[in-house]
């Protein structure tokens, strides 16, 4: 089952959305677990780890009682963003635009045992796990994000089933990941939108402009070096990444986002204080349940 099958939903447009910005990551690889992987084989430190490790191992007592199969897949650590452009020489000089780091989260989840097992089945068991995994119907938990899109999902099912049993109150928790789950996009949209923002960017984009490269925005850059059609070799990447960082560094770019994505950052958090702290809260409460049940594997 492909792992992000666990989070199927139904959107509703209620109102226009905020501005879309791109963000520009390094991606976030899982790791792989085969069919062999012992019952007591986790070694977690973050909450993030045990809270998601707990819930697959909830899931899979689930599924098994259904005759379904599910391989637990632990994430790794998350990786660096860009969302203004990259502006880390030193990251630029090793990794480029994150080409090599995107293709092997590509090739992770390839190798998937989840996807692997989900590819192998014939269409009606298919959809049998995905019932299974979602709940028949996406009706029972409702939320409406900051865009103004409702989203809507089952409260049935092994995934609710198992955050259910770790966060107790399974609404509030379904309103508060969803929200604060878009919380970054909202940011890097008032961000981008400032006066402030946009005058740097024009000092941006004149640096670029000197060194013989004709972009808008650092999101034009990033397109181009990551648009596998273009056909960038990995030097040309390298190159043109480093000199991003340079212009967002002597133009002043990288500091004015960094200030504005705080200021607007404080006010995100604020506006949206009540599911920021019910995820605070429902985080905390369920971590005695999760240990305990990654410790029994």
């Amino acid at each position: 089952m492909p792992r992000h099958a666990r989070r199927h939903e139904v959107v509703t447009i209620a109102v226009a959305g905020v501005l879309s910005a791109g963000l520009l990551t390094g991606g976030c690889a899982r790791g792989n677990a085969g069919s062999g992987q012992a019952r007591h084989a986790f070694h977690l430190t973050g909450e993030a780890e045990t809270l998601d490790v707990a819930e697959q191992l909830l899931e899979r007592g689930c599924l098994e009682k259904q005759g379904f199969r599910l391989w637990v897949v632990p994430d790794s650590p998350p990786q660096r963003t860009f969302p203004y452009g990259v502006d880390d020489i030193g990251w630029a000089r090793k990794h480029g635009y994150g080409s090599r780091l995107r293709a092997g989260l590509e090739k992770a989840v390839s190798a998937d045992p989840n996807q692997k097992y989900f590819d192998s089945l014939p269409p009606d068991r298919r959809a049998a796990l995905l019932a299974a995994v979602n709940g028949p119907r996406p009706k029972g938990l409702r939320a409406r994000l900051p865009n103004g899109v409702e989203v809507n999902h089952s409260d049935q099912g092994c995934t609710a089933e198992a955050e259910r049993y770790l966060y107790r109150d399974l609404p509030a928790w379904f309103r508060a990941t969803r929200v604060t789950n878009n919380l970054d996009g909202v940011r890097v949209a008032m961000v981008v939108a400032d006066e402030r923002y946009r005058e740097a960017l024009a000092g941006w984009k004149r640096c670029m402009g000197d060194k013989g490269y004709a972009f808008a925005t650092p999101a034009q850059s990033a397109d181009r070096a990551l648009d596998p059609a273009r056909g960038l070799t990995r030097e040309q990447e390298i190159r043109l990444a480093v000199t991003e960082a340079g212009c967002a560094r002597s133009s002043g770019l990288s500091g004015v986002a960094a200030s504005l994505d705080r200021e607007y950052g404080a006010q995100v958090r604020k506006r949206y204080a009540k599911e920021v702290g019910d995820l605070a809260r429902l985080t905390r409460e369920a971590m005695p349940r999760a240990r305990a049940v990654v410790a029994r594997g």
